[in-house]
Formats: C-alpha cells, sequence, structure tokens
C-alpha cells in the first residue's frame, strides 16, 4: 500500500523522556526539524530529575531541572509536560500508566518517540515500556482519564539507546543542519553539564556529539539520530512520518 507523504506542519509530535534532557540528547536535532517545518512538539518529561545534581537539597535540583528544561523547550518552541515522579524510581504502575496516557491525550499526539526498552538506565526502560503500553489506552475513549482521547493511535518510533549500546538503528536522520542547536539545548541544561563532568569525568555534549558522528557512519552526512519504529498492531504509519532527509539503516 502506497503511503501519503504528510505535511508534517499539520503533525503533533510528543517525545517521551525520563529525565530532563534525555530528549535533547537522543532526539534533539530530530526534534528541530519538526519544529521547523511547522510541526507542534511536546516533550514530556517523567522524573523530577532531582537525584541527578551535587545539591543538598532534592528539591532544589529538581525546581532547576525544571527551568532548565523550561529554558530548552522555549528555545525550540515545544510544549513541556512534567510528569513529576521522583528520579530513580519510576514504576510500571498505574498511578504512571495514567500520566503517559494523558501525556499522549494532552500533546494530541500523533507521532510519539520514546525510550529503547533496552538502555543502560531503569527509568529509561520504564519509561519506554510504559510509552509502548500506554499508546493504545490513549485512543480509547471508555480509559477515561483528565484529557479526553486521541482520535487515533499514533505512530511510535524508539531513540537510540545512550552510547548506542544494544541498539540497531532502523531509519537514520540527518540532524547535521541543527547538530549546532541541538548542543545549545543541551548546554541550557547547566546543572548536568556540571554534574556529569564531576561525578563521571564526563563531557556529555562531547559524547552526544561523538554518537551523532558515529550513527552517520558511512553516509553523506556529518551527524545522525538513529531511530526503530515501533511495529506493533495496529501499525499506523513508518517511515514518512519522519522529518527531513533520512535513509533506511540497511541501505
Amino acid at each position: 500500500m502506497t503511503q501519503r507523504t504528510p505535511d508534517l506542519s499539520e503533525l503533533s509530535v510528543l517525545a517521551i523522556g525520563a529525565h530532563p534532557d534525555d530528549i535533547e540528547i537522543l532526539c534533539g536535532g530530530t526534534m528541530a526539524l519538526y519544529a521547523e517545518a511547522g510541526a507542534k512538539v511536546t516533550f514530556a518529561i517523567a522524573t523530577n530529575g532531582e537525584v541527578g545534581g551535587g545539591g543538598a537539597d532534592p528539591a532544589k535540583i529538581a525546581a532547576q531541572r525544571f527551568d532548565e528544561a523550561e529554558a530548552s523547550t522555549s528555545r525550540l518552541g515545544a510544549d513541556l509536560i512534567w510528569m513529576g515522579f521522583p528520579d530513580e524510581m519510576l514504576f510500571n504502575d498505574r498511578a504512571s500508566r495514567v500520566a503517559f496516557i494523558d501525556a499522549y491525550r494532552q500533546a494530541r499526539a500523533d507521532v510519539v518517540f520514546v525510550h529503547s526498552t533496552d538502555d543502560y538506565h531503569p527509568d529509561h526502560r520504564i519509561a519506554g515500556q510504559i510509552a509502548i503500553d500506554s499508546r493504545i489506552p490513549a485512543a480509547v475513549p471508555h480509559v477515561r482519564t483528565r484529557y479526553p482521547a486521541l482520535d487515533r493511535i499514533p505512530h511510535l518510533f524508539v531513540m537510540d539507546t545512550l552510547g548506542g549500546i544494544s541498539f540497531e538503528p532502523e531509519f537514520l536522520v540527518d540532524i547535521s543542519r541543527h547538530q549546532a542547536l541541538k548542543e545549545e539545548l543541551l548546554r541550557l541544561h547547566a546543572s548536568q553539564v556540571e554534574w556529569m563532568q564531576r561525578a563521571y569525568g564526563d563531557d556529555y555534549i562531547a559524547e552526544a556529539r561523538k554518537q551523532a558522528e558515529v550513527r552517520a557512519g558511512r553516509t553523506r552526512w556529518d551527524f545522525v539520530e538513529g531511530f526503530r519504529s515501533v511495529p506493533t498492531y495496529p501499525v499506523t504509519g513508518g517511515a514518512e512520518l519522519l522529518p527531513g532527509d533520512w535513509r533506511a539503516a540497511a541501505e
């Protein structure tokens, strides 16, 4: 069956991250492409990120990370949904399922980007599983939450893992024109730039750049983000929903 090429300006795109800055690291360039094309872009962040910092007061860390997430989404022209679950303690239960369903519904999502269930961090894995499990219920009217059900089941793309470990991309998106913006968004998460350097000796912006270079591989592009399509029934879309220049990884 021939797929109609969609008008990206008509799409509502939702990216769900476990922590503030996860989305920027794993699909920030792709979100910039959607925003450039006129799509409505929403970041939904599951946890407060309150243990990801060196301060003595986790509540102050959470407040700072919220401010940083607001600065990043504002710079991109995206909306922000802040779920507020505890960092390092995200579980797949009724409360989290309802919150994720409401994120789908609040964003009126047509396309959703989610964590891999094979990523290194338990919050990432759990967030990915909840997001996948919430896809169909988000469009079921008798699943009643704060927001009305979606009119149709959205399509899901799985984001790369941190460092690309245990992940084979199915599609590669050229983010070369927006790599600088991606790094700008990451720098707005200033507490994390400092914390990762102090706690782990890790320049995480440089690591994100390196991953985008490695994913570019033998393509003609300089920087790439990789994704897989969630193929579960019912199939409601595919690679035609990706923005900008993209190619199948197997080409």
